[in-house]
């Protein structure tokens, strides 16, 4: 199939899509290579605190249990406005309570048997997420980066005329930058839909922030909350006053009696020992694309209705979906290693599309060896980096500085092949006149 696209259009396209992917092109890489390896979050934390108990299930008792004893262990310590109970599943079988300040595995039996030790993980998590940023600050750089590639895919694809005819045409012999280009182009056509679909959550997720301020101050006198409350359902009111353990038996127990095809994920407490405490389960729905329902209970346990994510208006259904469908957490093993080998495609296209620029400006007599040095930099000196923050957690332990040591090997990376190219030249002999 041709598109009947004119040479003047093919120009433009080109021209925007060389801008865009020189500007992004390293950010861009460096999320997609942290997404592709995020994809075994849950592996990865397995990995890290393999003594960690496992278990298929995990009872009503033992989740009261757990809750109990981690609210005695922080009895003296900052008050936590929110205590999870992280429910054994498919990919990570262990039964975790996590409060503001502190995390602990559970035994079968609900009593806590070790501090969460993560680290490693929760690093290459807020790397995808935030660029190990300030909250705010990166989510929204990660968003507009992923509205860059989104922008990326359709100059791209305008950039190729032919691209339905040509999709499975490859010349990888090619002499010169062709073979390169061809696998650059290939590779975009054949992981069109994921990045698109990556692109398109990736961007909503990480500008969502932003966003919601945005709506706030135009519609809801500047109440961000009653903005999420839209999707997520509203908090209940508040009351600081001293309350007993809440019910989380009760309300598990009431999820089994009448949503027994409800896969529980995560039991909340809200204001945990206040009167106006108030407990949400968390249950994944089969064959569905939502990362879960919100059920609502109060501190006795007594059910008060759901947040509607699973059968509410079509904007919240394609709200809840996001997260799992930007991820890969649906489907299973297949669908976790489908989205590592398309996160890996994508990766190369992130890498070759500089390459590609850079060996068009020595074709036209425009050589710039630091700049190809740099790139190079980036492209190796990131998984090695990062090879090297995963070899640190188990040389070092749960606390290692992974965050420095992350960006301070790139950045040697990319500086000092620039460096020794600066050195090289200013001994060169000057040119006779």
């Amino acid at each position: 199939m041709n598109l009947a696209v004119n040479k003047d259009t093919v120009r433009k396209a080109l021209s925007a899509h060389a801008a865009m992917g020189l500007l992004a092109s390293a950010l861009l890489y460096l999320v997609c290579l942290s997404g592709t390896v995020l994809v075994l979050y849950d592996e990865w934390q397995r990995l890290e605190q393999p003594a960690a108990p496992e278990m298929a299930a995990f009872s009503a008792p033992a989740a009261q249990r757990a809750v109990g004893e981690v609210l005695e262990l922080e009895a003296h310590g900052p008050t936590t406005t929110h205590l999870y109970v992280h429910m054994p599943t498919e990919h990570l079988p262990r039964a975790t309570v996590t409060t503001d300040t502190n995390a602990h595995h559970a035994n079968p039996d609900g009593s806590l048997v070790m501090p969460e030790q993560n680290g490693w993980s929760e690093f290459l998590y807020g790397l995808h997420y935030t660029l190990n940023l300030p909250a705010l600050v990166g989510i929204t750089i990660v968003g507009a980066l992923g509205a860059i590639m989104l922008a990326l895919a359709f100059t791209g694809v305008l950039a190729m005329p032919r691209i339905f005819r040509d999709a499975f045409r490859l010349n990888a012999r090619s002499p010169g930058g062709i073979a390169l280009a061809d696998w650059h182009n290939r590779l975009s056509v054949w992981t069109l839909p994921f990045t698109l679909a990556i692109a398109m959550t990736g961007a909503v997720i990480g500008l969502a922030t932003v966003t919601a301020y945005a709506i706030a101050a135009v519609s809801y006198d500047g109440n961000v909350e009653a903005v999420y409350a839209t999707v997520f359902g509203a908090e209940a009111e508040g009351n600081p006053a001293p309350a007993p353990v809440p019910n989380v038996a009760a309300a598990l127990d009431y999820m089994a009696a009448e949503y027994p095809d409800v896969a529980v994920t995560y039991a909340i407490v809200h204001d945990p020992l206040t009167a106006g405490q108030h407990v949400q389960i968390v249950g994944e729905h089969h064959r569905r694309l939502i990362f879960g329902e919100y059920y609502a209970f109060d501190a006795a346990g007594n059910f008060h209705g759901t947040a509607g994510m699973a059968d509410g208006a079509m904007g919240q259904q394609a709200a809840a979906s996001i997260y799992n469908l930007h991820f890969g957490n649906y489907g299973g093993l297949t669908v976790k290693l489908a989205y590592i080998l398309f996160g890996l495609a994508l990766t190369a296209v992130c890498a070759t599309g500089t390459y590609i620029w850079l060996g068009k400006r020595r074709r036209r007599g425009i050589v710039e060896p630091r700049l190809h040095a740099a790139w190079h930099g980036v492209v190796w000196g990131a998984p090695a980096a990062l090879a090297a923050t995963l070899a640190a957690r188990f040389v070092l332990g749960n606390h290692a500085p992974f965050v420095a040591i992350f960006w301070i090997l790139l950045a040697l990376a990319v500086v000092l092949p620039v460096a020794r190219i600066s050195v090289r030249q200013t001994r060169l002999p000057p040119v006779p006149a």
